[in-house]
């Protein structure tokens, strides 16, 4: 055996003994008791309720009432309200804007003086009338008399028979007679017909002179904001011209497109006899949110060609003055509702005999939700029936036993696996 090999069997013996002896020195290992990883995860309270479930909706504030103001009549403009501005607030019966009158006085003054002159010709006609009746009256009697003396002849008559020819004459004229008076030319009653109907004409364009006196003033019919103006001092202005828009301050509307589901939840909401569906309007102005109380005007039966959605008015009204802080707490003053705002509302729908509200993230993929119940998951299936971007509304045979619903994210979720809470609600303690 040769001295290199030799010297390789040593070391390899030598190395083998060392191992030998630090295995031999390691200490035992220590047994510790395996953990089985628990998700922890955050809860709200799962709660039943019963009764009316609001149908949540958002749209746009737009005007009920609006007008164009225009010109009724043609000149030049002599007064314009500092108010009728665009923005300013117009109360009801103001005076808009007033054209030059002089033209339309003058108008009415010569109206007046025909009427005055055809008044004067009606009662001369009505005299001729007179005096025409009384001559031939007079005329009648004498052709009478005439004849009947012609008929006795020269004989003369007793005074029995005298009294008998003068009650005859009396009497009035024979058929014959009637025939020839009845003339209506001579009686002068075709020119008092006529000069009556012109005092009439002329009482008529006396109204229409007045009537367009008063249209040389345009007064608001309502009270309301100005939406836009184009009226000025000196303008002249021709019948039907445009100045402006005035929008009734009395009441605002909101259109809300609501699916045929949510529709169905508002009762009677197609049928014209139902009654007021009250409805709730929100608004965040400032960092503070406010309400105002509404109702369903109306519901468009004719569904939208492009979401096939049913358009529902809500009308709000008392949008200036009807506004209130949703915290109780707040103080100070509600804003008026602002025309143009994108608002939320709450419209009171049909009542149920049990549903929840949760949190809109917490319903699952699939119409799910998952509830912590005695440390355990449990997945539940239920029916959305309102949802919005913040909350839902289900309902579930499952919803009676309680528990909390989890908000928070698990990676793999199964029926059973066990939990801890980290906010304690419904029932719930905090581990």
């Amino acid at each position: 055996m040769s001295r290199q090999l030799l010297y390789s069997l040593l070391f390899l013996l030598g190395g083998t003994l060392i191992a030998a002896f630090l295995i031999w020195l390691r200490p035992e290992p220590v047994e510790v008791e395996r953990v089985q990883s628990v998700p922890l995860v955050n809860v709200v309270p799962l709660k039943e309720a019963s009764g009316a479930i609001p149908v949540l909706g958002s749209g746009t504030v737009q005007a009920r009432d609006e007008v164009r103001v225009a010109a009724e009549v043609s000149g030049r403009l002599t007064y314009v309200n500092p108010r009728f501005r665009e923005g300013g607030v117009i109360a009801k019966g103001a005076t808009l804007i007033r054209i030059d009158q002089s033209d339309y006085v003058n108008q009415v003054r010569v109206a007046q003086a025909d009427v005055a002159a055809q008044g004067v010709a009606v009662l001369e006609a009505e005299e001729e009338v007179a005096i025409a009746g009384e001559e031939l009256s007079r005329f009648a009697e004498r052709e009478r008399m005439a004849k009947a003396l012609g008929a006795q002849g020269s004989q003369i008559l007793p005074p029995k028979a005298m009294e008998e020819f003068a009650a005859q004459i009396k009497a009035g004229p024979t058929e014959a007679e009637g025939d020839a008076v009845s003339n209506r030319l001579a009686t002068r009653e075709p020119q008092l017909e006529s000069a009556m109907a012109q005092r009439e004409r002329a009482e008529a364009n006396l109204a229409d002179a007045k009537l367009r006196l008063g249209r040389t003033e345009v007064r608001a019919p309502f009270g309301g904001l100005v939406r836009e103006e184009t009226a000025a001092v000196g303008q002249l202005v021709q019948p039907g011209e445009s100045l402006g828009s005035l929008v009734s301050t009395g009441a605002y509307e909101v259109r809300v497109s609501l699916t045929a589901d949510e529709a169905a939840l508002i009762p009677g909401l197609l049928s014209p006899s139902s009654g007021r569906v009250a409805a709730t309007v929100t608004y965040t102005y400032g960092g503070k949110t406010y309400r105002w109380p509404a109702f369903v005007d109306r519901a468009n039966a004719i569904l939208d060609a492009a979401t096939r959605n049913i358009e529902v008015y809500v009308r709000v009204p008392s949008p200036r003055t009807g506004g209130r802080a949703v915290d109780a707490g707040e103080q100070g003053k509600a804003p008026p509702l602002l025309l143009g705002a994108f608002v939320n509302m709450a419209i009171t729908g049909a009542s149920l005999d049990s549903y929840a509200e949760v949190p809109a993230d917490a319903v699952r993929p699939g119409n799910e939700i998952w509830v912590a119940r005695e440390g355990a998951l449990h997945i539940i299936p239920v029916r959305v029936i309102q949802r919005s971007d913040e909350v839902a509304y289900i309902v579930s045979p499952d919803l009676a036993g309680g528990g909390g619903v989890i908000t928070s994210s698990l990676t793999a979720p199964i029926e059973g696996m066990p939990l801890r809470v980290a906010t304690a609600g419904a029932g719930e303690a905090s581990e």
